[in-house]
């Protein structure tokens, strides 16, 4: 599902149009990334939560050559599904699509 499809989907659903609904979902898409960017965590209770993790530096190995490469610390956003939807979303999977990656003998 691509941004475009979410804003059809919400626009149909709430009788916003289309720019307008756009413009929402580009403000909400903008204010989680601003609120990264100022080191703050986000958190949408059923959805999910944002938030930045530092990682330390570290050495690492580039795989083509095998040289030693240094990898400074650097910060990482996450988001973490809520318990909710990963239950939700798993129950209604195992409803429609019972035997899902894996195949039958």
């Amino acid at each position: 599902m691509t941004k475009a499809d979410i804003v059809d989907v919400i626009a149909s659903a709430t009788g916003l149009t289309k720019v307008e609904t756009e413009a929402v979902v580009d403000g909400f898409i903008s204010t989680v990334i601003n609120a990264l960017k100022e080191g703050k965590n986000i958190e949408i209770r059923g959805f999910g939560s944002f938030k930045v993790k530092k990682r330390k530096g570290r050495m690492a190995r580039n795989p083509r050559t095998g040289a030693q490469v240094q990898v400074d610390e650097h910060f990482v956003p996450l988001f973490k599904v809520s318990k909710e939807l990963k239950s939700n979303v798993n129950e209604n999977l195992k409803r429609t699509q019972p035997n899902w990656g894996r195949t039958e003998p």
